[in-house]
């Protein structure tokens, strides 16, 4: 990281004073450098950083062949179309961390054949890419995914190939990891489709909810969006908690993919899509892939933008929902670390060491206390609990046992409410089954109606009328009159009564029917249409809820074991990662400068 941080600098330096190392005579006619001039460099800019002569030399030799062979691939892509990538392969694919890869190819291929030779050429199976944060499609060519050339892709291994196992094995753990993605897709695209109707107890199905647990009315549109957005969300931090960043990349790009089909309306109202960006540029991080710099720094942008939007800019409006804002204050802290980081990394040290004392404020309030820990969880609180409370109560001991009692008493109402919904609900459905009704088209008329009985059994009167309507208007065309003149031509009552059904009653168009027919009609046309098979229309002989086949049922759970038990796990940070990224900050940032 020192490497990028140093390179920045210098660029910074070489832009003020317009020097162009890629030029003589910095670089001779063979694209070797000019040894002399480039020491000459390296001499008067190391008293300004503070660091030794050959650490700038090496430094501004590194920025000067990047510089070269920059310019020998666009003499290349104009020449020939074939562009020149930098591959940011994963941490034990590098045989050497800090020479950078490379790999030439024509844009207008398909990533799969890049993804074929990337893992042919380093030895890696199972790999995505991904360029600006975004998945690039295995079947879609290059350029039309915005690859274009020098653009930096990054590497992602999903499974671990270069494991010694037995083929079998190999393959059957490849296969498992590249089906993560797809199993929890489908997993929560079933839960998205559901809309409530069914018994809950045998039918899952999610809800979005407000901070105070109360249901929001979204376009089932962007509540199918949103569902799949969290659900990929939750599944990557459970991936994260796990160390399986690679996975957990995966699973948040798909969550930010489905975020992008919300309104910006609701994003702005919600600050999950805040907390994905903060996860995915973690992620980077955790990988060491923090060269997506300019991805890694929108995000960011996105994150604070969005937590402005809906905590307030004193986070008044959070203050005002719960009460206090001890508890966000960690989404903070790793937003002014993760600052920090790509502050640092673009050479701008000054501003690196703003954050980090932004960063350290908040440490200091936020670390667990383990001797206020202990006292609170000696009676009888959880750790995440005594956690919560801490924070939330700003460390005071006496308020936190308050704090967490209250919280509890909230959660338990709202189980409670969730409880009594539950048996009112069912009261209903059973009182609308006693007129008549099945217990599925009760349960969706109920749905329908927001739980009003009344408006419910108005549903389905109006729905069962509307069944007879189609029926007398299918049926009712047969009157006596128009059958007995059908018979006065000749043909049978069985084929006269089932051509004016079909016809609506139409005399002339019955008579033509028949005609064409010889007179016979086929077995299907002469059956009456049965009204039991009709959805809208009560039948007792319904099941009882919707069926899922035992694989739905299957996904269902698997996804549902990846959401996360507590509403407010997504704070519940330890900081024992942040506390080992701000000591390494703090080493980069007071290194003792050296001697020239």
């Amino acid at each position: 990281m020192t490497e990028q941080n140093l390179e920045a600098k210098l660029k910074n330096l070489l832009k003020q004073e317009k020097i162009q190392l890629w030029n003589p005579p910095y670089t001779e006619q063979d694209q070797q450098p000019g040894q002399q001039h480039m020491q000459v460099l390296a001499e008067r800019y190391a008293p300004l950083l503070r660091l030794p002569v050959s650490e700038v030399g090496g430094a501004l030799e590194s920025i000067r062949a990047q510089a070269v062979k920059r310019g020998k691939g666009n003499q290349t892509f104009r020449e020939t179309s074939v562009a020149t990538l930098e591959l940011l392969l994963p941490r034990n694919a590098k045989k050497d961390p800090k020479v950078r890869t490379y790999l030439e190819t024509r844009l207008d291929v398909s990533a799969q054949q890049v993804v074929d030779r990337v893992a042919e050429e380093h030895g890696l199976r199972s790999i995505k890419l991904i360029l600006s944060g975004r998945t690039l499609s295995a079947e879609r060519r290059l350029d039309e995914q915005g690859v274009k050339n020098h653009s930096k892709v990054m590497v992602l291994r999903v499974s671990d190939g270069e494991l010694k196992q037995q083929l079998t094995e190999e393959e059957e753990e490849r296969r498992s990891q590249e089906e993560s993605v797809q199993r929890t897709q489908k997993g929560f695209q079933i839960l998205s489709e559901r809309d409530g109707s069914e018994d809950p107890d045998t039918t899952p199905f999610l809800e979005i909810a407000d901070q105070k647990g109360n249901p929001l009315k979204i376009p089932p549109t962007e509540k199918k969006a949103l569902i799949l957005a969290m659900g990929f969300h939750e599944k990557g931090r459970a991936l994260m908690k796990r160390k399986q960043h690679d996975n957990a990349l995966c699973h948040l790009l798909q969550a930010d993919q489905q975020f992008s089909k919300c309104g910006s309306a609701l994003l702005s109202s919600v600050d999950n899509y805040a907390v994905l960006q903060l996860d995915i540029v973690w992620c980077y991080r955790a990988l060491e892939a923090l060269s997506c710099l300019e991805d890694g720094r929108s995000r960011l942008q996105r994150a604070e933008d969005c937590f402005l939007r809906c905590y307030g800019e004193q986070q008044e409006r959070l203050l005002m929902i719960k009460g206090n804002t001890g508890r966000e204050e960690v989404l903070f802290l790793r937003l002014y670390l993760l600052q920090s980081l790509l502050s640092y990394i673009e050479g701008s040290d000054s501003e690196a060491r703003l954050q980090l004392s932004r960063v350290e404020s908040l440490y200091a309030r936020l670390r667990p206390d383990s001797e206020k820990m202990a006292q609170l969880m000696a009676l009888g609180f959880s750790e995440r609990e005594a956690r919560l409370g801490l924070r939330a109560s700003r460390g005071d001991l006496q308020e936190a046992p308050i704090h967490i009692s209250t919280r509890r008493q909230e959660r338990e109402e709202l189980k409670q409410r969730e409880r009594q919904k539950r048996r009112t609900r069912m009261e209903a459905i059973s009182a609308l089954m006693e007129l008549g009704f099945s217990q599925r088209d009760a349960a969706r008329a109920l749905h329908h109606a927001d739980g009003n009985v009344d408006r419910a059994y108005t549903i389905l009167l109006d729905s069962s009328q509307d069944a007879q309507a189609t029926n007398n208007n299918t049926e009712g065309g047969a009157s006596p009159e128009k059958v007995e003149q059908l018979l006065y031509l000749g043909f049978e009552r069985d084929s006269a009564e089932a051509a004016l059904r079909l016809t609506g009653g139409d005399v002339q168009s019955a008579t033509q029917l028949l005609l064409d027919n010889q007179g016979v009609l086929s077995p299907e046309l002469l059956t009456p249409p049965s009204t039991s098979s009709t959805s809208s229309t009560p039948s007792s002989e319904e099941p009882s809820s919707a069926s899922s086949s035992p694989e739905d049922s299957e996904l269902v759970s698997e996804v549902l074991e990846d959401i996360a038990p507590h509403e407010e796990d997504y704070l519940d940070l330890t900081l024992e990662e942040e506390s080992e990224l701000i000591s390494a900050m703090k080493a980069y940032l007071h290194r003792e400068p050296a001697h020239t």
